[in-house]
């Protein structure tokens, strides 16, 4: 996290060294953007205890890592847009970090997929630096679980998580429709954990996500 905090410190810093005057950049109604997004996923990690196996509270963690992000943004006016942020199902491994058996422990990986869909605000289209604010809702679907507590047996989790989400950032003109991009997005993401059908514990994953990238903007569809 302080590497991905310190990247994207460096970049806005150099950005408003850059300054932000006007650019001739004012973004036309039905202009369409398409952005590459290099993430850090920050998973915040609450969970319930569960005593039977002397687990506390907030000791389930899933690892927190980068990965691609893919976005598609469509401009109804200058200011107002709507972006849809996608990647591919990502991999993650669950840890028990104490316990009766000791710890951490591994418990196995799942995979999850997390599509959002964001109402954005561009505050300032017509300016170099174009900061804006987002809210929407996201949709995870959890597959491929494989989580098993040695010597007692398989854990599940719930299929989908459906949650708020909430977004700040910028883009920063580079020219020829190009753009510098650097966001932030706070999504909930949430899960029962059963043991043969029964809810031991709720993981509570509410992931920060700091993210730097490029777009292209098309002037219509």
């Amino acid at each position: 996290m302080k590497r991905s905090m310190t990247l994207i410190t460096g970049a806005l810093a150099a950005v408003l060294a850059a300054g932000t005057a006007v650019a001739q950049t004012q973004t036309p109604e039905h202009a369409f953007e398409v952005r590459v997004r290099g993430i850090y996923l920050d998973m915040q990690n609450r969970s319930d205890a569960y005593q039977p196996l002397q687990i506390p509270s907030d000791a389930i963690h899933v690892n927190s890592r980068w990965i691609p992000e893919v976005d598609l943004e469509y401009f109804f006016t200058p200011h107002w847009s709507s972006e849809l942020v996608l990647t591919y199902p990502q991999s993650q491994t669950v840890t028990v970090e104490h316990s009766a058996l000791g710890g951490p422990t591994v418990l196995g990986t799942f995979k999850h997929l997390p599509p959002t869909l964001l109402l954005k605000y561009d505050f300032l289209p017509e300016d170099r630096l174009q900061p804006y604010v987002g809210v929407g809702v996201n949709l995870t679907i959890i597959s491929d679980v494989h989580l098993t507590v040695p010597t007692v047996g398989a854990l599940q989790l719930d299929k989908t998580s459906v949650g708020p989400a909430a977004q700040a950032g910028f883009d920063y003109a580079l020219g020829n429709n190009w753009y510098f991009n650097a966001d932030f997005k706070w999504v909930m993401i949430r899960s029962d954990v059963k043991y043969q059908g029964v809810k031991i514990s709720a993981a509570r994953l509410d992931p920060f996500l700091f993210g730097v990238g490029v777009g292209y903007r098309f002037n219509s569809l």
